[in-house]
């Protein structure tokens, strides 16, 4: 049995884990990274922060074992951080300017996203301003674990007045861009290495 309730300030260190072994488009990410805390910082760690009303875990016997989180407002939630989170990250790790990209390892490239963070871009926002992750272990994927999971958040979503919703995934994660779709996701873009979907959201 597992249940899906409200993230927790003391979930955090799941949170951070659960990012990092599924890291790697699903799969562990732990050997890639000398830091465990990195992908955490950037795609878990500030939602837990600063949006912590659409943050939610699956939880079992074992304890943690997913969540999903999100935000009904990417612009906002975007502003909030430069202006919260980035900077206490900043002081920690230095910034691998001076580094080449193509020689950056790991590490560096996800700790240039501390100083130069992805941004939403305006055309998304119009039609999709709510973003979200959603990852979850292999011990309880399947079951319909991910499909309770995101309708949670997206009832979030929806009841807060977000209008669309939209999220990147690896294109190498072929799982899961079938779980987007078969949830009525459709495919907006694409870049080199990832695939942006997006769901227009009724009213609540």
């Amino acid at each position: 049995m597992s249940i899906i309730r409200p993230a927790r300030e003391s979930d955090r260190a799941a949170l951070y884990s659960i990012c990092l072994e599924t890291g790697d488009s699903g799969e562990d990410a732990t050997p890639l990274y000398a830091d465990p805390l990195l992908l955490g910082h950037v795609y878990a760690g500030p939602y837990l922060s600063h949006a912590p009303d659409f943050a939610f875990v699956l939880e079992d016997a074992q304890g943690v074992g997913g969540y999903v989180i999100g935000t009904p407002d990417s612009h906002v939630f975007e502003e909030t951080l430069e202006r919260e989170w980035w900077p206490g990250l900043r002081t920690q790790y230095p910034d691998p300017a001076r580094i080449p990209s193509d020689q950056r390892t790991r590490d560096e490239r996800i700790t240039a996203l501390l100083y130069h963070p992805p941004r939403t871009p305006d055309a998304l926002l119009t039609d999709y301003p709510a973003h979200l992750h959603i990852d979850l272990l292999p011990r309880v994927q399947g079951g319909g674990n991910g499909r309770r999971l995101m309708v949670t958040l997206l009832d979030a979503l929806r009841d807060a007045g977000a209008t669309g919703v939209h999220l990147g995934v690896g294109d190498r994660n072929t799982r899961a861009r079938g779980f987007y779709r078969h949830l009525g996701f459709q495919e907006l873009s694409r870049a080199p290495g990832s695939v942006t979907f997006g769901m227009r959201l009724g009213r609540p």
